[in-house]
């Protein structure tokens, strides 16, 4: 059942990482990172990444702050929320649905324009106010769906904002850690420059986006200097960040995409980026005898198959559900990727306050399996067919199709059989939004996406109600009730911490027993990095923060 890592052509991968190195006069001048991506592209650098939570990694947190931050700083406790561009917030005690937000001051953005309360409008209704000459409706999927409660923003005065949600929402403070500040003043300045020819107000806004993302400007401890589609994007460190302890030590950083672990890894070690994400298993043993260190940590990022509710899915019965989750033995599979996985027991592990004790176990129970399925009314003779959209790479995807080969074989254990449906992650990643049932679901009724579970939000609401039903969010395959919509709601409605805690544990142990995921795998985030690379902390967060890192001289 073990599948193996197929050999790197690694004179082909040489001479693709190589023909995407700086050059050697700027490194001998400059200290320099340079970082092989999983993504097979850039994330878009206008202040909304795409690419999934990679792109707020490598793209959103270096060039961009938001409201609120992710405590990143820390290796040995859960990452919790910090302010960022916001010093404080509250929510009014007699209109839960409005917020009150108190800006940092001094703070500018790249460009050299002020950051206010009007950036601060200004960025909310890019992804909001379809009448904003500014509005960008390639930055609304990847931001909307992540804080789908917000509705509109207002200055008080130069250094306070009022955010208004459509209904009482606990959550957003979080959510607001996806909303990225760019800067109102650039983006102006760039429509100025689009030629007088493109007369149509849309176009003319699409122009200067595009323009944006090629001289981007945010707040963030680096920018921009050099973009490169699918092939490479440079920023070089802002040494006037605002936030001393995070402004950077190196002077540039280089992101390359990689999609293909074995050529990340020949890139690694051959000397030719300092950092991949995600090696192919098979080579850490060899990683770490070449002096190479290898990043890892529990992680709240969940590897699953999603299932599809809608009419005629074969995972609507429960039983179909239940059995596929006891029928693979996630400790074979923690093997074959060198240990670099965690095994879940639901979307978080037991004992943490969100669990709730569900009376379904996750576990590998063979016969167990085998006889739900046979209970449904499947068996080796007139197995079950199902189909799972999958990547070939991407964020947080780990290693996808060798660990879906593996399932595939897992399953025909109890009776499936698995057809794998693999297209290019960010495709994959769009039709998480699209939903079952969209043409470019190709027919999948189970869809392989990763996920971050570090709130409330990303890891449970966006999965069970009618609200966050595609396009709005990513309940992918429409699983909706009453049960879960009240659930969800009496969660979000819940402002003292203890009793979210409670609310959340209720729904999660729901989740658990009504099992709309197939849970494979949690993520550990291994990176694999030079010993010249110093200063890093491998959070327990899906995030890392680049800014604090340095990287000692030498070949």
């Amino acid at each position: 059942m073990r599948s193996t890592f197929r050999p790197a052509l690694i004179a082909g991968a040489f001479a693709l990482a190589g023909a995407l190195l700086t050059s050697a006069s700027v490194m001998a001048q400059e200290k320099v990172l340079r970082i092989g991506m999983t993504a097979a592209d850039i994330p878009r650098t206008h202040g909304q990444p795409d690419q999934g939570f990679e792109g707020n990694r490598f793209t959103g947190i270096p060039m961009y702050d938001a409201l609120v931050h992710w405590d990143l700083s820390k290796a040995d406790a859960a990452s919790v929320i910090i302010p960022g561009l916001a010093l404080s917030w509250a929510v009014d005690a007699t209109d839960k649905t409005k917020w009150t937000f108190r800006l940092r001051p001094g703070v500018k953005f790249h460009d050299g324009s002020p950051f206010n309360a009007a950036a601060v409008v200004w960025n909310v209704q890019k992804v909001l106010d379809q009448n904003a000459a500014h509005f960008d409706q390639s930055q609304v999927g990847v931001t909307v769906s992540r804080m789908p409660n917000l509705a509109s923003a207002r200055a008080i005065d130069d250094m306070t904002v009022e955010l208004t949600t459509r209904n009482p929402d606990s959550f957003l403070p979080i959510n607001l850690t996806n909303l990225f500040m760019a800067s109102p003043t650039h983006w102006q300045k760039l429509l100025g420059e689009v030629p007088a020819s493109v007369t149509d107000p849309k176009a003319r806004a699409a122009a200067a986006w595009t323009a944006f993302a090629a001289n981007p400007s945010g707040t963030g401890p680096f920018r921009g200097v050099r973009l490169v589609p699918r092939e490479r994007f440079e920023m070089v460190a802002n040494k006037d960040y605002w936030d001393a302890a995070r402004r950077p030590k190196v002077d540039r950083v280089v992101l390359l995409p990689l999609p293909e672990p074995n050529a990340r890894t020949a890139a690694l070690l051959s000397g030719q980026v300092d950092w991949i994400e995600a090696p192919a298993p098979d080579s850490v043993p060899q990683i770490r005898q070449r002096g190479f260190t290898m990043y890892t940590n529990a992680q709240p990022h969940v590897w699953p198959w999603q299932f599809s509710f809608r009419e005629g899915s074969p995972w609507l019965d429960r039983r179909v559900r239940h059995a596929a989750n006891l029928c693979i033995n996630r400790a074979e599979l923690k093997e074959l990727l060198g240990g670099l996985m965690e095994i879940p027991q639901g979307t978080v592990p037991p004992g943490h306050p969100w669990w709730g004790n569900p009376s379904f176990q996750i576990k590998y129970d063979l016969p167990a399996a085998r006889r739900l399925m046979q209970e449904a009314g499947f068996s080796a003779a007139r197995p079950l067919s199902v189909k799972v959209l999958t990547s070939a790479s991407g964020s947080g995807q780990m290693q996808p199709i060798v660990m879906n080969e593996w399932l595939q074989q897992a399953l025909k254990e109890c009776f499936f059989n698995v057809e794998l449906e693999v297209a290019e992650w960010n495709a994959v990643f769009t039709n998480w939004r699209e939903g079952a049932g969209h043409a470019n679901a190709r027919g999948a009724n189970a869809t392989n996406v990763t996920f971050a579970a570090m709130d409330p939000f990303f890891a449970m609401i966006r999965f069970v109600t009618r609200q966050t039903n595609p396009p709005a969010s990513n309940n992918w395959g429409f699983f909706n009730s009453d049960e879960f919509d009240q659930l969800a709601a009496t969660a979000r409605s819940t402002f003292d911490d203890a009793g979210r805690d409670s609310a959340l544990a209720a729904l999660h142990k729901r989740i658990v027993e009504e099992a709309p995921f197939l849970w494979v795998a949690h993520d550990v985030g291994p990176r694999a990095m030079s010993p010249r690379v110093t200063g890093v902390v491998q959070p327990r967060s899906w995030f890392i923060d680049i800014a604090p890192m340095d990287i000692r001289p030498g070949s």
